[in-house]
């Protein structure tokens, strides 16, 4: 059975991804995200770990986060990793591409001016990178335009 790691920080990202619940909804699942009162609640029947914060543009954090990802992926070998952002991403998707797990990044839905900081470091490792505006296949040309999350 396919086994899916659903990554997140908090907030907007996090919102994001719950969107997709109709697609994920049937597989066994499970998070990683940030703590915070929207992923506490959202998730309080769902088989979760919380990473270190801030995780992004923090080097201790993301060291932690890398190490925290290495534990995690060994023990629940998840076959498909999928992301909107942010920070907590990026160490995850690392540990996932050296062994081998499917990488999907799907570029968050405000950055319509500038890619973001995670898409431009995970664009060139993931197996699938979707955008959510036709206007970020400027920086991300081998992108999947599918539409909205919101």
């Amino acid at each position: 059975m396919t086994k899916i790691l659903l990554i997140s920080s908090k907030g907007g990202h996090f919102t994001e991804i719950a969107q997709l619940k109709e697609l994920y909804k049937d597989y066994d699942r499970f998070w990683v995200t940030i703590k915070g009162p929207d992923t506490i609640f959202s998730l309080r029947t769902e088989k979760k770990y919380f990473g270190f914060a801030p995780e992004s543009r923090n080097t201790i954090n993301f060291f932690q986060n890398l190490h925290l990802a290495s534990r995690i992926l060994l023990k629940e070998k998840p076959n498909i990793l999928i992301s909107c952002g942010a920070g907590i991403a990026v160490p995850f998707f690392l540990i996932g591409k050296i062994l081998g797990i499917k990488l999907i990044f799907i570029e968050s839905f405000d950055y319509i001016r500038y890619p973001s900081m995670t898409g431009a470091l995970l664009y060139n490792i993931v197996d699938l990178f979707i955008v959510q505006h036709k206007v970020q296949n400027k920086w991300y040309p081998r992108a999947k335009y599918w539409g909205s999350l919101l």
